[in-house]
């Protein structure tokens, strides 16, 4: 908790309402044709771009210390995979993050964000082996009400610490402290707050991944940018509506 006890949140309104931590996180960033996400994204959102170049990003990580503001780590929460599909995009300009897919092997996790968020969270067989700073890191989903994905990776991080500059890619990519979600006829920001990313280098052999290909956008190249990510805590906030759909 000492990197959220440093933080004071005055960026947002009200109180967060839970923190959680990440670890062993990988970005595997790509760039792809705007027009491939437009389709795919509520009209109500644009899709942001970097010098004129959209992106996604494939995210696996483990999720832990899941903990409710003002109590302790919960106990019925234990740590769990997550494998994350996402883009960029804006809202009344206002920069978020818009995801296409959350896969994880917790069915609490996945339950409660499917109610609690409206977000994309979906079952999935998983497996993480951490050895030092290398991970292999596999998922495959199993929720029926979608398509099937697969994602395959080693990974490790390469180099020392750093933190992005303002202004670029690395900081559009990755420090955004909002979510964007549809639920009805309702148009929902969740924001979540943390420190800078404490970013490395990193390296991967991506084996299969069709995690992208199974939300509609096919990827045949390596990734153009890779990240480690070893520990992050955050204050996550709860969802507030923002707009509504027309």
């Amino acid at each position: 908790m000492d990197g959220l006890k440093r933080q004071s949140f005055s960026r947002t309104n009200g109180s967060w309402l839970m923190a959680q931590t990440w670890s062993s996180l990988l970005f595997a960033h790509y760039k792809v044709p705007k027009s491939l996400l437009r389709p795919l994204i509520p009209r109500c959102f644009e899709v942001d771009t970097f010098e004129n170049e959209a992106w996604i990003s494939v995210v696996p990580f483990i999720m832990s210390g899941i903990r409710a503001r003002g109590l302790a780590e919960l106990p019925f929460t234990p740590s769990f995979a997550e494998l994350n599909v996402r883009t960029y995009v804006t809202f009344d300009g206002r920069p978020g993050v818009y995801f296409f897919s959350l896969d994880a092997n917790s069915k609490l996790a996945v339950v409660l964000a499917n109610v609690t968020y409206n977000l994309p969270y979906r079952h999935a067989n998983m497996k993480c082996c951490i050895q030092g700073n290398t991970i292999d890191f596999y998922s495959e989903r199993t929720d029926s009400r979608v398509n099937k994905g697969i994602f395959s990776a080693h990974y490790q991080p390469v180099g020392d610490i750093y933190y992005s500059s303002p202004g670029t890619l690395e900081e559009w990519l990755t420090e955004r402290y909002a979510l964007f979600v549809t639920r009805n006829k309702g148009i929902y920001q969740g924001k979540i707050h943390h420190d800078p990313w404490p970013l490395q280098s990193a390296n991967a052999d991506i084996y299969v991944n069709t995690v992208s290909e199974s939300v509609g956008i096919p990827i045949k190249d390596p990734p153009n940018l890779l990240q480690y990510a070893k520990k992050l805590e955050v204050a996550v906030w709860p969802p507030k509506k923002v707009g509504l759909l027309g």
